[in-house]
């Protein structure tokens, strides 16, 4: 029997984190659920140990520097060397650019991209060891540009960066990198969009699905089909790519 792998999924409390981690869980992985609340992480965490699997919740703030190490260490002590991140995490702060302040930009920067850096450095520590890793950053349709999003635009560009940049890195030991770039999915975090913009949440999913191709919007599960495949042992030719899961093409 092979080693069970060990996969981090941070910001998986919910939405698209948590999608990801029960089905990573599926293939046979044993999780590690990060989020910021560590009560919140556990419930995921115990629905996948309740439906047999191998998971451990821990909170933790991805832009601390302390924080992450310390996580690290505890899924190591916890699981086992993890082989494989999915850096999820994330927050808005939308606005538009003249009355976006310095914190809403550092606040989206420092989650996304800070925190997709500081996971990675410390785990690509023990992929390189292993000599196999799988490295799946999220992105987003917004990276090419989304009104009242300029600092979540910036981000999510940049994690589209990060990753090929890591791709050319770490290949030779056996890592692949990855992003999945998310149309609109229907989460907590589109459900604040709609708040936000003060409509209903299902007009907004009606006006969405307008222009979507497929003619529908997506589900977390969407993107946890994408994350199942880079990190399978069969994507080990598949490095440095950027996959748009949005129902139709974009750019």
């Amino acid at each position: 029997m092979t080693e069970q792998r060990v996969a981090i999924v941070t910001g998986a409390a919910r939405g698209i984190g948590a999608g990801v981690a029960r089905r990573l869980a599926h293939d046979g992985l044993a999780l590690a659920v990060l989020d910021l609340e560590e009560s919140a992480s556990n419930l995921v965490a115990e629905e996948i140990v309740s439906g047999g699997g191998r998971a451990i919740g821990i909170g933790t703030d991805v832009s601390d520097e302390q924080a992450v190490a310390h996580a690290v260490t505890r899924v190591v002590a916890e699981l086992g060397p993890p082989t494989v991140l999915i850096n999820n995490a994330g927050i808005i702060r939308d606005n538009l650019l003249f009355k976006m302040t310095t914190d809403d930009w550092d606040a989206v920067l420092n989650v996304h991209l800070r925190g997709a850096f500081l996971m990675t450095r410390a785990v690509q520590a023990h992929m390189t060891k292993a000599k196999w890793g799988r490295i799946v950053n999220l992105s987003s349709t917004s990276a090419l540009g989304n009104r009242g999003q300029a600092n979540y635009a910036a981000a999510k560009a940049g994690v589209q960066g990060f990753t090929k940049t890591l791709a050319i890195e770490l290949g030779k030991y056996g890592i692949t990198a990855n992003a999945i770039a998310p149309g609109f999915i229907e989460t907590e975090m589109t459900q604040a969009t709609a708040k936000r913009v003060g409509v209903a949440f299902e007009d907004l999913k009606e006006n969405a699905t307008k222009v979507i191709p497929v003619a529908r919007t997506g589900r977390p599960e969407d993107i946890a089909h994408a994350a199942s495949f880079f990190v399978s042992e069969a994507a080990g030719f598949v490095s440095g790519q950027v996959l748009y899961v949005a129902g139709g093409p974009q750019g």
